[in-house]
């Protein structure tokens, strides 16, 4: 969830460390800092609280000239967020480290170092790291060894970049469960958390196992891996570029990227369906054999994915008649799931990074449910790696916190998959062929309803001193609905919930009076007239309802009810239509209320501790 960047170059290593942070600033931190060894072999460091740019404005003051440094932007989980617990942490000088993941038995470890004499200088799990390794490296003088002595004592997650100023021109890294990359240059070599805090610098990259130290030089890198064997990694080269990692003309990359969806759609698609049929391919090369044997989904996701996966289940059940479950990750890694056999277990991760998510697949795997399939945005993730089948999402870089392109490429993606398997299950060709037809017509659709958004900057004006929210959906529109919920209280803090419109006078018709909007999704379908009748509930009792609503569903405006017409849809591609509006909504609304869009408070981008 926090950032990693280093460097090992012939030249200053501040300048490139501070880029490597900003680009790192979607993830989501609290504090940043950055450690060099300057040319007296000394450590010299500079942390802050809040923003990158506060470290910028220090590091303008008073630079940090040296060839080999580390720097950290930090999401706090153990300790407040402070100058104090902010990275670099250092023991006696000697030893400095940067980590990205959460050390569970640092308490044990914290105990045992008093004991030896260590201070402690923050409340952080990372800091009896740099304890740790100062201890092995007073007993063998080599860093490289401290550091695999170092991590058989530790338990959790972990990415690290340690350094040492008695031998400043490597570092050494160690990856357990939390990414880390190295980046190739000439003369000079990286690592970071991230491919984008790089890629001014290098489009080269190795990933890193898990398991994995290496040790990292100007003109050479080694790799070890969790036996202590040196391995060979493969190099791969990026195709992310510096620009595709700028707002260009929008203010906040969330609207960049809402307005990116034609175009990630598209890209999805492409190279994915001939005339009027799915290419199975797209899946992996035993995707074939994998779903002749599959009798029932296993969907394991967190946040928006989870929600993308709600709605698998509704059309993998309605339109390809295979059975499908649906979990919170950290729900399922943890409960006793009863094993089904052939069971095709689907992944959902923006990043592939997500703890829980890995950690879900891991116990899935473990406990014999069947083959895996991952639906994810970043080629070489664990997630990835760690599955039969993979299906890359193609939605390119998301920046902002709250996903949106990465939530409509998933549902592109399960509607794919809910094809590949309904063709096992009697789905009629005719009805794969429509199917299709509607999926290569998405991108224009998605074009035309963001023609909505003028309009809707206008109704976010209602909100700027509302504090609650509903959100209605019926069928596979109630998951939409809860992503519209999701997407609202994240980045504007107004409190949103979402329920089935039938659900309302179970409950929640309580709280609707002039004071709580009511939001409601209404798709031409069969149960439009359901959903009439819930909006009559709420209108009666004077709430004041925005519905998006499709032209030809007949929902009429009246004096507390508010109705943007959608563009007529067909109801297989309506959720992914509708949630585009409800993103926008969400969006206008934050900007109104001022709120930091792109870095909402307490959140990260990519989650990748427990």
């Amino acid at each position: 969830m926090c950032g990693i960047v280093g460097a090992v170059a012939q030249r200053d290593v501040a300048p490139i460390l501070l880029e490597g942070l900003k680009r790192l600033e979607y993830r989501g931190y609290d504090s940043a800092g950055m450690l060099v060894v300057t040319p007296e072999h000394k450590f010299s460091r500079k942390r802050a609280m809040g923003k990158v740019a506060v470290l910028g404005d220090a590091l303008s003051s008073d630079p940090l000239p040296g060839h080999t440094g580390i720097a950290h932007t930090r999401w706090a989980t153990h300790g407040r967020p402070s100058e104090g617990n902010a990275h670099p942490h250092v023991c006696n000088e000697t030893i400095a480290v940067v980590h990205n993941g959460i050390i569970e038995n640092h308490d044990a470890l914290r105990a045992q170092q008093k004991e030896l004499g260590y201070r402690f200088t923050s409340e952080t799990d990372t800091e009896v790291i740099a304890h740790q390794l100062h201890h092995h490296y007073s007993q063998s003088h080599d860093l490289l060894a401290a550091v695999q002595a170092a991590v058989g004592d530790l338990d959790g997650a972990y990415a690290l970049g340690v350094v040492t100023n008695s031998d400043p021109e490597r570092i050494i890294v160690a990856r357990r469960g939390s990414p880390l990359v190295i980046g190739l240059g000439v003369g000079e070599n990286f690592i970071a958390s991230d491919v984008a805090a790089l890629v001014p610098v290098t489009q080269q990259f190795i990933f890193l196992e898990d398991g994995d130290i290496a040790e990292i030089k100007r003109d050479a890198i080694t790799i070890y891996d969790h036996e202590g064997h040196e391995v060979t990694r493969p190099v791969r080269q990026s195709e992310l570029t510096a620009d595709a990692v700028e707002r260009g003309q929008y203010r906040h990359y969330m609207l960049k990227e809402i307005f990116e969806q034609p175009r990630a759609v598209a890209d999805c698609l492409e190279g994915r369906i001939s005339g009027d049929k799915l290419l199975e391919a797209a899946f992996g090369h035993e995707a074939s054999e994998i779903f002749d044997q599959v009798q029932g989904v296993h969907i394991i996701a967190c946040g928006t994915s989870y929600h993308a996966g709600m709605v698998g289940r509704y059309w993998l059940e309605s339109i390809a008649g295979i059975p499908c479950s649906v979990e919170v990750a950290s729900e399922f890694r943890y409960r006793k799931p009863v094993v089904r056999n052939n069971s095709l277990i689907v992944t959902l991760s923006q990043s592939g990074e997500t703890a829980d998510t890995l950690a879900g697949l891991q116990e899935a795997k473990r406990l014999g449910f069947g083959h895996s399939l991952a639906i994810c945005n970043v080629p070489e993730s664990s997630l990835v790696r760690e599955s039969d089948l993979t299906l890359m999402t193609r939605a390119g870089p998301e920046i902002g916190v709250a996903s949106t392109k990465a939530f409509t490429t998933q549902l592109v993606s399960l509607l794919m998959l809910v094809i590949a398997l309904g063709r096992r299950n009697g789905l009629d060709p005719f009805v794969e062929a429509k199917m299709i037809q509607q999926l290569e017509h998405l991108p224009g659709k998605i074009d035309h309803v963001l023609q909505l958004d003028d309009r809707i900057r206008e109704i976010a004006e209602g909100f700027a001193d509302k504090h609650h929210t509903l959100f209605l959906g019926r069928g596979a529109q109630y998951p939409v609905a809860m992503e519209g919920a999701l997407k609202l209280k994240e980045i504007s803090y107004i409190h949103a919930e979402a329920y089935p419109a039938g659900e309302l006078k179970h409950g929640p018709l309580a709280l609707v009076d002039a004071e709580m909007p009511v939001i409601a999704v209404a798709p031409n379908n069969e149960l439009l007239e359901k959903l009439k009748s819930n909006l009559q509930e709420v209108s009666a009792r004077g709430g004041e309802l925005i519905v998006f609503a499709d032209e030809h569903a007949g929902v009429v405006e009246s004096e507390n009810m508010t109705v943007l017409p959608v563009a007529p849809t067909d109801d297989c591609i309506a959720p992914i239509i509708f949630t585009i509006p409800l993103q926008l909504l969400s969006y206008h609304v934050a900007v109104l209320k001022g709120t930091d869009v792109d870095q909402p408070r307490n959140l990260a981008k990519s989650v990748t501790v427990e």
